[in-house]
């Protein structure tokens, strides 16, 4: 028997330029065509709500700036809408639904997003997770993380972000890629093998001085940032033989990733990066921190390589053996491919979720017996 369509509302108060903003509106789709009715709850002037029209999403528009008044709105969607399951993928808006569920003005099942290693302090971090009927963790590092902060296991699943393949593997429009290659330097680009970065103001510095240390000619590209004093300062020093790049946020990131020779992530901290994801599922070799959920893709040696977050000389290294070992990052390429393109899809990130909301859902009847999951 067919199990019975969901509504979901889709929560964040974030839904700008970040992997959680295309992680959110990709799972929505892929919701949607499995027969599901998909809301998102977003700012109205946010990324994620141009994005979410664009593909005819529904979107509810919400003013996330006092705690309060966004409770009160959300209980009112909740109710016209008929929501089933409310997912909240960012602080202020699971803030909100935990009132709500302590004041028993939210029927609907509360499931919450973990995208990342957790800041929360203890004692929030308790609360919400007490409260919420499912929290999902999108690595097992995260899984981890907050169960050793006190999350209650019993209600944490480990369900891991996936690519949509079919995004990545359209076919590029001539004039995006010209666009791509005009803002990494055009002409440049085959003197220097491009060193690509696509991911906000995160260890960027680690990344340019490494590069001081790599004796053949690269372009470092950091995509979807606009640098700050210390990144450009550090641009400035490279010696003549380098040169860096900063590209502010694009809607369009698939044309970089079809220049890059290397992609890569320094990160002091990570989940599970989407624009790892999709480097390695275009067969790119990669390199990322040793941190977090980055080891759950990137098996030093096999998939890829990993580095100490804030050591320069292994992040030079690392560039250094794969312009130097054309083979090995043939290889490495090739293996990441694989692992992503058969473990880490959307569809499989979809269906997942899909299980953990009818779960949360089950729970709720539960409750009302005085039942503790």
């Amino acid at each position: 028997m067919r199990e019975p369509r969901l509504t979901v509302l889709q929560l964040t108060y974030q839904g700008d330029g970040a992997g959680s903003t295309q992680s959110i509106l990709n799972l929505s789709e892929y919701l949607t065509r499995r027969g599901h009715r998909v809301l998102l709850g977003c700012r109205a002037e946010s990324l994620l709500a141009r994005q979410a029209l664009r593909v005819g999403l529904g979107v509810v528009p919400l003013d996330f700036r006092r705690l309060g008044p966004l409770a009160r709105t959300l209980a009112q969607v909740v109710a016209r809408e008929r929501v089933s399951v409310v997912n909240s993928h960012a602080t202020r808006d699971r803030r909100a639904l935990t009132w709500l569920r302590w004041q028993r003005r939210l029927g609907a099942a509360l499931v919450v997003t973990r995208r990342t290693m957790p800041l929360t302090s203890p004692v929030e971090l308790w609360a919400v997770g007490h409260t919420a009927d499912r929290t999902i963790a999108v690595s097992g590092a995260v899984a981890r993380a907050l169960a050793r902060r006190g999350h209650p296991t019993a209600r944490l699943r480990v369900v891991p972000n996936g690519v949509e393949l079919a995004r990545l593997d359209a076919p590029i429009a001539p004039g995006d890629l010209e666009v791509a290659r005009a803002a990494v330097g055009g002409g440049d680009i085959g003197e220097r093998p491009v060193i690509l970065c696509m991911a906000r103001r995160k260890l960027q510095h680690v990344l340019l001085r490494a590069a001081a240390l790599v004796e053949q000619p690269v372009l470092i590209a950091c995509v979807g940032l606009t640098p700050d004093a210390e990144l450009a300062g550090l641009a400035r020093a490279l010696p003549t033989r380098h040169r860096a790049v900063f590209v502010p946020f694009t809607e369009h990131p698939i044309p970089f990733y079809r220049l890059a020779r290397i992609v890569t992530l320094p990160s002091q901290i990570e989940g599970l990066s989407q624009s790892l994801l999709e480097a390695m599922a275009l067969g790119l070799p990669v390199i990322a921190s040793d941190v977090g959920g980055n080891p759950e893709l990137v098996s030093d040696g096999r998939t890829g390589l990993l580095a100490p977050p804030g050591d320069p000389v292994a992040w030079a290294d690392g560039v250094r053996r794969l312009l130097g070992d054309p083979a090995l990052a043939e290889r490495l390429g090739r293996a990441g491919r694989t692992l992503v393109r058969q473990g880490f899809t959307l569809e499989r990130t979809a269906q997942r979720t899909e299980v953990v909301y009818r779960e949360a859902l089950a729970r709720r009847p539960l409750l009302s017996a005085d039942a503790r999951v």
